[in-house]
């Protein structure tokens, strides 16, 4: 009886066991790997996740502005439910996200995978005994519900899939600096409890044909700190490369090619700017993963793919995550000293003239002259080539900035302060009127963008230089000190040479408008006086002399006196935000 007995046991619980595996079965899977679920069916298969162990909590952390709340899961072996608390454990923390492009849902059904294998699979559960894995399976919700079986003309299945960009039309992925989704800020509210030691951000590529089921990008350029870059270069990218070509998911630096289509015009490389994910996370040195798996894959290798990126990761962190955090330390300690900001800051990178030879599996293919459009055609075919490339990845800083002590912010510019809030930027408040000197810059020749970017009219081009003013500060004007962790983003944001700065993205744009004109009828004696000034004769004759449009404008060339008159605006062209050292 007593064997009778255990044998009934041991079926109860295998049956048990094995109608709670079919249940995590996901709808990818059950589909037979063509489908992605829909928002309603990503959250119930994330409550069944939470339900079917202690291990995964289930939970949300922001709202969409369709009212949609964006989800989140925690897998802990402690059963930690709070992300402010998981830094508290002393693991490392592994932040993971998904569908930020909802037309790009691998990453959605590979995380899935992963956090049903936390439950049933202790070759996967053993890798949360050094790491917590937190997880947002669809970051733009309201872009995945605009729902078709035509919104990635390039992209091989899913049978379905979302849209790109949010309810607002806005593209999630350049906004991580402004901030002005939502999303993105309840985003950049949950990065800061979580202060995650490693991130990865799960999209898919568009491009040309190669055997690559992913493509990744790291920045390993110059723009991160030493020590997290040695970490990245000759610890990480060693063990994922080899974990992922002896799995059979050859991976490969994500480049681009010099001619677009053109695999043997060679590649290049860059350096990510912080307006996107991963070169955001690297300004507050957290190391970022970009998974791009390969548009041209059926649906079901590129969700392997990503899914065996992510359990590799994980091994790697479970493996030597305590030395990544020991650096990570060390760098926020750095980026807040006096030694960090006395360095001249790059802010802008470009690869130079030398490459390197690198072999590169692609496609072969051909290129004609289309009879429709009169451009280039490429045809790729489906033999397998491989080439010797020249490699544009000696990549060197192309644009410095000196460092304050502090940046100034004049109390009429407050939207600033909620963007200091959101990115948890510590700051002060003067506390009373006062009259300071500070640097600042002064602009000419300024072109705008000739059609808007993310709803903004980008600052596309400008000549700069520096400037001492005496700056008019009202009670409660903002200094934002630089030795701080965050040192890096707070550059970003200030100067206006970086391509993700406040002012290139057009948030000062009101400070280039002329708001006085003078008429004709006193213009005209105004300049002939002015004239007799030898210096401002040779300045004009200089100006038509540049300008060929001058001679024949009138307005213009009346305009010029004004605006080198004592009747100018003389903060015209003037950045408002000061600096002091």
């Amino acid at each position: 009886m007593r064997i009778i007995f255990t044998i009934s046991i041991l079926l109860f619980s295998t049956t048990l066991l094995l109608s709670q595996n079919n249940k995590l079965i996901t709808f990818f899977e059950k589909s037979n790997y063509l489908e992605t679920p829909r928002y309603d069916s990503t959250i119930a298969f994330c409550k069944a996740l939470a339900k079917s162990s202690p291990l995964i909590h289930y939970s949300s952390f922001g709202v969409s502005p369709e009212g949609r709340e964006l989800p989140l899961l925690i897998a802990d072996k402690d059963h930690i439910s709070d992300v402010s608390l998981l830094k508290n454990s002393g693991r490392t923390i592994l932040f993971i996200q998904a569908c930020i492009h909802a037309g790009e849902p691998d990453g959605k059904d590979a995380g899935f995978m992963l956090f049903r294998d936390f439950v049933t699979d202790k070759n996967i559960t053993k890798y949360l005994e050094n790491v917590s894995v937190v997880f947002i399976p669809i970051f733009n919700v309201d872009g995945h519900e605009r729902w078709s079986a035509y919104n990635r003309i390039n992209q091989n299945g899913p049978t379905e899939m979302g849209w790109r960009t949010n309810a607002n039309n806005l593209n999630l992925n350049r906004d991580y600096i402004k901030a002005e989704a939502p999303e993105t800020k309840a985003w950049i509210g949950l990065f800061n409890k979580l202060d995650p030691d490693f991130f990865i951000d799960c999209h898919v590529t568009d491009g040309a044909d190669y055997i690559y089921p992913i493509t990744y990008g790291i920045e390993i350029n110059g723009n991160m700190d030493s020590n997290i870059t040695k970490w990245q270069r000759n610890i990480y990218l060693p063990e994922i490369t080899s974990s992922m070509e002896k799995a059979n998911y050859p991976i490969f630096h994500y480049v681009s090619f010099r001619e677009w289509h053109n695999i043997e015009s060679g590649l290049e490389s860059w350096v990510t700017a912080p307006m996107l994910s991963n070169g955001y996370t690297a300004m507050v040195n957290c190391p970022g993963l970009l998974i791009e798996s390969h548009m041209l894959k059926d649906y079901k290798t590129r969700v392997f793919a990503t899914y065996k990126m992510l359990e590799y990761t994980l091994q790697i962190l479970n493996d030597t995550g305590k030395e990544l955090k020991k650096y990570k330390k060390e760098a926020d300690l750095y980026s807040s000293s006096d030694e960090f900001r006395k360095k001249p800051f790059p802010l802008e990178f470009n690869f130079t003239k030398d490459s390197t030879m690198v072999e590169f599996k692609g496609m072969e293919y051909t290129q004609e002259k289309s009879d429709l459009t009169g451009g280039k055609w490429f045809k790729f075919g489906k033999t397998i080539k491989n080439y010797k490339l020249p490699y544009f990845n000696n990549i060197k800083p192309i644009t410095f900035a000196d460092l304050p002590k502090y940046y100034v912010v004049p109390k009429q510019w407050a939207f600033i302060e909620d963007l200091l809030i959101i990115h948890n930027i510590k700051y002060t408040k003067t506390k009373n009127d006062t009259a300071i000197n500070v640097k600042t810059y002064i602009f000419n020749n300024v072109q705008f963008g000739a059609t808007p970017y993310e709803g903004r009219q980008r600052v596309s081009s400008f000549e700069i230089d520096t400037t001492t003013i005496k700056m008019e500060l009202a009670k409660g004007s903002i200094l934002v000190p630089v030795n701080q962790a965050k040192s890096r983003l707070i550059a970003h944001i200030f100067e206006p040479m970086s391509d993700a700065s406040l002012l290139k993205f057009g948030y000062f744009n009101t400070i280039f408008e002329q708001k006085e004109y003078g008429e004709s009828y006193v213009l005209e004696p105004l300049a002939r006086e002015m004239l007799k000034d030898p210096k401002i004769k040779e300045a004009y004759e200089t100006e038509v002399k540049n300008n060929s449009n001058y001679p024949k404008d009138p307005d213009a060339i009346l305009n010029w006196f004004y605006s080198h008159s004592q009747y100018k605006d003389i903060q015209q062209n003037i950045y408002p935000i000061g600096k002091i050292f």
